[in-house]
This record gives C-alpha cells, sequence and structure tokens, in this order.
C-alpha cells in the first residue's frame, strides 16, 4: 500500500471510529507500528487529526463531544428527573429477566432502583451499574463486558464490547442516550458508546430507552437509531406533539416517570 493510500485509509478508520489505536491500525493496514506513527504524526501536524497516547482521534472529537460533559458533571445535571426516570423504569422488568444496559448516569441511577428488585441477569459495559447491582438484596449474574477501559465514564468501549454483544440474547436493552432529535432520531455524542447501544438493540428482544426532557428536540454527533426500534421511551415530561406523534406512528410506547410524590 501506498504511503498516501496507507494515510488516507488512517483517517477513514478514524474518523469512523473517533478513536483507533496504534495497534488496531497496525493490524488493519498489514503494516508496522513503527509507520503507523510515523503517519499519525504528519497527519496531527497537518491538523487531520489529534495524535493521543497509543492512537489518534478525530480532529473535531473535542469540540463535538464537549457538550456533554462528564459523567460527574452530568449525575449532577437534572438529577431529581433522572431518579424518577430510574425509579418508574426499574418497575418494568420481571424478576428472572436478562438485560442488557449501558453506560450513562440515568442508568446508573436506574441500576440502584432496579438492585431493589431481582434477581435479574444483567451484562453491561458500566462498571458503575455493575457495581450498583452487585450490591443488591437479590443479585443475579452480572456480567462485565470486557474492551478499552475509559475511567472518566467508568465504561469499556470498542470492538471487544460490540463483539461479545453480538453473542448475547437478551430479554431487554436498557439504553441511556444523548439525544431525541425533533425527527425521533435517537442519537448520541460518542461514536463508540453508539456503536455499543446499536449492537445492544440487535441483541435484545425489546429496547427501553431512558432519557430526561433535556435531551428531546435535540441533535447530537451521530444517531444510534430510527424510533422503530425502540419500544418504550420513559421520560419525565411529554415530548412536544410533532415529536410524540413521530414516536407514537413508529410504535414507540411513552411512558412518563412518577412524581416523588405520587
Amino acid at each position: 500500500m501506498r504511503p498516501a493510500e496507507r494515510r488516507r485509509k488512517i483517517l477513514e478508520l478514524v474518523n469512523q471510529t473517533a478513536r483507533v489505536t496504534v495497534d488496531d491500525l497496525s493490524d488493519s493496514l498489514k503494516t508496522s507500528r513503527e509507520t503507523v506513527r510515523r503517519d499519525l504524526s504528519l497527519l496531527s501536524e497537518q491538523g487531520l487529526l489529534r495524535k493521543v497516547h497509543g492512537g489518534a482521534k478525530a480532529a473535531q472529537q473535542q469540540a463535538q463531544t464537549a457538550q456533554e460533559g462528564t459523567l460527574g458533571e452530568r449525575r449532577a445535571s437534572a438529577r431529581p428527573e433522572k431518579i424518577r426516570i430510574g425509579r418508574t423504569a426499574a418497575k418494568l422488568f420481571k424478576p428472572g429477566d436478562s438485560l442488557l444496559i449501558n453506560c450513562g448516569t440515568t442508568t446508573i441511577f436506574f441500576a440502584e432502583e432496579l438492585a431493589r428488585y431481582g434477581p435479574f441477569t444483567v451484562i453491561t459495559n458500566a462498571t458503575m451499574v455493575a457495581q450498583e447491582l452487585w450490591n443488591a438484596n437479590h443479585r443475579g449474574p452480572i456480567h462485565l463486558l470486557g474492551g478499552g477501559y475509559f475511567g472518566d465514564a467508568f465504561e469499556t468501549l470498542g470492538p471487544q464490547v460490540v463483539e461479545q454483544v453480538r453473542e448475547i440474547h437478551a430479554d431487554h436493552a436498557v439504553l441511556t442516550i444523548g439525544s431525541l432529535s425533533g425527527a425521533a432520531k435517537f442519537m448520541d455524542y460518542n461514536v463508540d458508546e453508539a456503536y455499543v447501544s446499536r449492537a445492544m438493540i440487535d441483541a435484545a428482544r425489546t429496547v427501553t430507552v431512558l432519557a430526561d426532557s433535556s435531551k428531546l428536540n435535540r441533535n447530537a454527533l451521530i444517531q444510534i437509531c430510527g424510533p422503530e426500534r425502540i419500544d418504550r421511551l420513559v421520560t419525565d415530561k411529554a415530548p412536544e406533539p410533532t415529536l410524540a406523534s413521530l414516536l407514537t406512528l413508529a410504535g414507540v410506547e411513552i411512558i412518563i416517570a412518577e412524581d416523588d410524590a405520587a
């Protein structure tokens, strides 16, 4: 493969996945790690990507994902609404069910509530979700998906996670998202997280999305799926009429979280 073609392929892979490692690129391109590192340095100097420790990121990833904030910041945002959503959603499942759960602040609150019921079989890429369910009085099997670990969000991501999910046939997937657009597209700010969510949707019999109202009628970086792939949306306020109509026409059940006083 000629150098120009190799570098073009590197840019394609970086832009498809938002983050790649030197090892992944070396394996994909059938070339040495030293050659990959030189290519990354050159492409970084040209402003076409961002070279990071062990690999590279898309050049615009920081600006595109900055809107979402860190896990700690997001956990403090809309906290009462997320707790209500988690409490309402936990009552939708029966002991013995198997659940795929992705990583997000709302799914962490959901796991806290789910721990009161059960037992459940849970498969997750979120260490905090796994820990909440480990503390359950009626604990079921908990499977933590292995892959690249991202400590800022306490989650595993990457192709290894996606491949493991593809081998699973679960009763339910319970997902948090980055946003739900006005066109009823379920979206995320992080490409790798979106890939995991897509795999979980394909691996589950039913799909429940947990999203507080601040995420409605907003766009994010990448589409996870259309509304036809989602069975239930649990949120704290009714969506505006146009969005609600699009969701209903696609067969999505809209569930409004119970008020704390209820």
